[in-house]
């Protein structure tokens, strides 16, 4: 997939990396972590979220999703096994604001799946 956005814009930058020590000097205006961080490991939900907060800007929107449940656990989709986990809304929430972001909108947005969508915007705390 990095390949293909590469050829497709040849002009922007990409980054393949473990987000759980992946580190950067950068400022960004914009963070899309879609259905991606509630892979990481459970112990690792809190610390990641926080760092994605350091690396914006101020004025710098967040857009992710997580679980909405506590802990973590196996599933099946396609044939294969995934791992699930999650700190909860009320963690996500926590971290966001214990890090200058301000929740600005948070929805289940595939009722009945535990699927939560949050965009947040770093004020200049």
């Amino acid at each position: 997939m990095i390949d293909l956005a590469r050829q497709a814009h040849p002009g922007c930058n990409f980054y393949c990396e473990d987000i759980c020590h992946w580190q950067t000097s950068k400022q960004y205006d914009f963070i899309l972590a879609w259905d991606s961080l509630f892979h990481l490991p459970l112990d690792q939900q809190a610390s990641v979220l926080k760092k994605l907060t350091s690396f914006l800007k101020s004025g710098g929107v967040l857009f992710y999703t997580f679980g909405d449940d506590e802990g973590d656990h196996y599933d099946r989709w396609r044939d294969d096994d995934f791992y699930y986990s999650s700190v909860g809304i009320n963690k996500n929430l926590e971290v966001l604001l214990e890090n200058n972001m301000l929740p600005k909108h948070l929805e289940l947005d595939q009722f009945p799946e535990k699927h939560v969508m949050m965009i947040a915007i770093k004020t200049g705390g």
